[in-house]
């Protein structure tokens, strides 16, 4: 492929989805995802409510970038959109579970 093609490709609007869906999963996606993890870690670390929020929350910020990294790295845009949402919808099956959310 000649630079003159490669650049053409990526102006293309097909380009421009794939980059655009994965930015959409790897922000807002990579957000519900932590809030997620924070709620269920926060109503499920066996220690007192104060400690368990500020733990949780902590640990919640490791799951973002994690997420949002995963998502540039998949293989396509539906499959980056798609694993974080059955992700986002894992977590809140759980989160349910755990109490419901408050």
């Amino acid at each position: 492929m000649t630079k003159a093609a490669a650049l053409r490709a990526r102006s293309g609007w097909r380009y421009r989805g794939n980059v655009a869906l994965r930015t959409l999963a790897g922000t807002v996606g990579a957000y519900a995802v932590a809030a997620l993890a924070a709620m269920l870690l926060a109503r499920t670390l066996p220690m007192g409510r104060l400690e368990a929020v500020t733990v949780a929350t902590m640990l919640s910020y490791l799951f973002a970038p994690a997420v949002t990294v995963w998502a540039f790295l998949a293989r396509g845009p539906w499959v980056a959109l798609g694993g974080v949402i059955v992700l986002s919808a894992l977590l809140a099956g759980l989160v349910w579970t755990s109490g419901g959310f408050a």
